[in-house]
This record gives structure tokens, C-alpha cells and sequence, in this order.
């Protein structure tokens, strides 16, 4: 049980890492620092967009509950 806790744990990280890096930047901070400041803002999210957030919060999720359960399973 705790081996594959621990693979998710490991597949959820890396997930996490891509999704996050493929959110467009909101303007200030280090996406200026690397050219994200200067894309035009359309005034609204996309659908992919959307998409994007709700799958990175659904795996931010599964990642959370995946620390908790290896917390209480080692302890």
C-alpha cells in the first residue's frame, strides 16, 4: 500500500510540475521574467484554459490526499 502511494505521490509531482508550467502567465512575477509579459490579454480565459485549472486542481487534490494517506500509513 505504501509503495503505491508513494508511485502516485511521484507520478501526481511530476504532473503537477507540466500543468503548472503550462498556465499562462498573469502579469507580473517571473512570467515577465522570461517573455510572458508580453502576450496581449484577450479579456477572458478559453475553454482550454478552464480546462486546464480544473484538471490542475482534480490532480492538486489527488496529490494532497496522497501526502495524507503516506502521513497516516508511516506514522
Amino acid at each position: 500500500m505504501i509503495a503505491a502511494l508513494q508511485i502516485v505521490l511521484a507520478i501526481t509531482s511530476f504532473l503537477l510540475i507540466v500543468l503548472i508550467l503550462l498556465h499562462k502567465g498573469k502579469g507580473g512575477g517571473l512570467s515577465d521574467l522570461f517573455g510572458g509579459g508580453m502576450s496581449s490579454s484577450l479579456g477572458g480565459s478559453s475553454v482550454a484554459e478552464r480546462n486546464l485549472d480544473r484538471i490542475t486542481i482534480a490532480l492538486a487534490l489527488i496529490w494532497v490526499a496522497a501526502i495524507v494517506a503516506l502521513g497516516l500509513l508511516l506514522k
